[in-house]
């Protein structure tokens, strides 16, 4: 990939430099589109089950709570898996292959893990705005409340894998995670 085509955008999740996180009524889970509109994938809570579910509804207990989630690309692949396991998120590759960890670190802090060791951190400012870093402290990306429902990623230079992928698992998945109820 050209320095040019990332300015310009790649046209995935993982290639454009804006990501606008959409939080729409009756949507399953949140959508991601470019700066310019375009559908770039979704998030959607996964795997769990009718039972967990009937708890969740008639409990409203955090225990029962969903906590898988799909990242998919616009043809509605899955591309990440974020699964919520004790008091940290684990995140795969769609074929169940591991990446690495999202570890809270305190109230607002999230440390974003690949093979054992750090790979970058989420600060959580506030609702809908973080800043990521790498593992150097360096911000690679941003993210700001945009309008009404909407928040916007702003990812400073193309990274590679695994920071990549726990940033845009982070990014897309963190906010919905925390919210309440």
């Amino acid at each position: 990939m050209t320095s040019g085509s990332r300015h310009a955008g790649g046209g995935t999740l993982f290639t454009e430099p804006f990501l606008v996180v959409s939080h729409r009524a009756g949507a399953p889970g949140p959508g991601v589109r470019d700066q310019h509109g375009r559908p770039l994938g979704s998030v959607a809570e996964a795997d769990h089950g009718t039972f967990r579910k009937a708890l969740w509804a008639l409990t409203g207990s955090a225990r029962f709570r969903p906590n898988c989630f799909a990242v998919r690309d616009s043809g509605g692949s899955v591309v990440l898996k974020v699964r919520a396991h004790d008091s940290h998120f684990l995140v795969t590759r769609a074929d169940g292959t591991p990446i690495g960890g999202i570890v809270p670190d305190g109230p607002d802090r999230f440390t974003l893990t690949a093979h054992g060791r750090p790979a970058g951190v989420l600060e959580h400012r506030r609702t809908r705005e973080f800043s990521i870093t790498d593992a150097s402290g360096r911000e690679v990306a941003r993210a700001a409340d945009g309008d009404g429902r909407d928040y916007v990623v702003e990812v400073f230079a193309q990274l590679t894998d695994p920071l990549a992928s726990l940033m845009l698992a982070a990014a897309l998945t963190v906010d919905t995670a925390l919210r309440p109820g």
